[in-house]
């Protein structure tokens, strides 16, 4: 059986207090990604510019996650997007896009009634090992 390794890295928001949960878990040769808002990892807040800016914050912050489990965006196989408001779906899909230029990953986009802080949008990915 395989390993299973916890990911952890200062570059992308921490587990909100108590919840019992981790940035990423690498096992049988993956990374399953938490989902990641588009929180600044420093201050903890949600960065301004709306749906445009988090989506952008989220991505950076899912990149993070990747490379400290020693993948990247490049190895990602599968995402889902939660969006707060289906009518952001051209504006998130354009910042995603910008982020998978060559051979994007399989992809699922579900409106949801809320994310945690308050974000308009949420992003969480399985990666190649």
């Amino acid at each position: 059986m395989s390993e299973r390794t916890v990911i952890v890295t200062e570059g992308a928001p921490r587990p909100f207090a108590g919840a019992p949960y981790n940035q990423a878990v690498k096992g049988a040769g993956l990374v399953f990604c938490a989902g990641q808002v588009g929180m600044d990892p420093a201050a903890g807040t949600l960065v301004a510019g709306g749906v445009e800016a988090q989506a952008r914050r989220a991505m950076q912050n899912l990149a993070a996650v990747l490379e400290a489990a020693g993948s990247g965006l490049d190895r990602v196989v599968k995402t889902t997007i939660f969006v707060a408001d289906l009518g952001d779906f051209a504006t998130v899909n354009e910042v995603y896009g910008s982020f998978f230029a060559e051979a994007p990953p399989a992809r699922s986009t579900v409106q949801v009634a809320g994310l945690p802080a308050g974000a308009a949008v949420e992003i969480e990915a399985i990666a190649l090992a």
